[in-house]
């Protein structure tokens, strides 16, 4: 089977505060420690936080493990975006169901990279920061598994 040579994720939730700004930054620190040449971006499907920083939570979930989310800012995905990067990457059933009424042809799920297809909760409804902890080691796990099954190493 030929491999489709990847070049770019866009990692999609709902608001873009918690889960996808989380996978942006695994997936842009794993990319720099690898070596490797991709376009790393999040979005979400609803647009309520547009222009919004991730949110308190999922900034210092972040910087505990050495990533710094601080400087994203949330967006909504676009038509174009199917488009324009190779792979559309949904935290959960809700996620894909919305990408796919949007007309993304083939989301992936990201807990298919590790948690036998499990959806990625949303820590923004827990209550209080563990559910960040759970949540963060569950996207590093997937976004790790994602990128080193999809991308072609040279």
């Amino acid at each position: 089977r030929i491999l489709m040579e990847i070049k770019s994720i866009l990692f999609v939730c709902l608001g873009n505060i918690c889960r996808s700004p989380i996978a942006e930054g695994i997936a842009k620190a794993y990319i720099k420690e690898k070596n490797l040449d991709l376009i790393i971006e999040s979005a979400g499907t609803g647009h309520w936080h547009i222009g919004e920083a991730p949110c308190e939570n999922s900034i210092k979930v972040a910087k505990l493990n050495g990533v710094d989310i601080s400087n994203q800012k949330a967006r909504q995905v676009k038509k174009e975006d199917f488009k324009n990067f190779d792979l559309i990457v949904g935290l959960d059933d809700s996620n894909i169901s919305n990408l796919k009424n949007l007309g993304c042809k083939n989301p992936l799920k990201l807990g298919s990279f590790g948690f036998d297809g499990e959806c990625v909760p949303d820590p923004y409804f827990f209550d209080g920061f563990d559910g960040f902890h759970n949540v963060f080691n569950m996207i590093d796990i997937c976004v790790k598994n994602l990128i080193d099954e999809k991308v072609k190493r040279d």
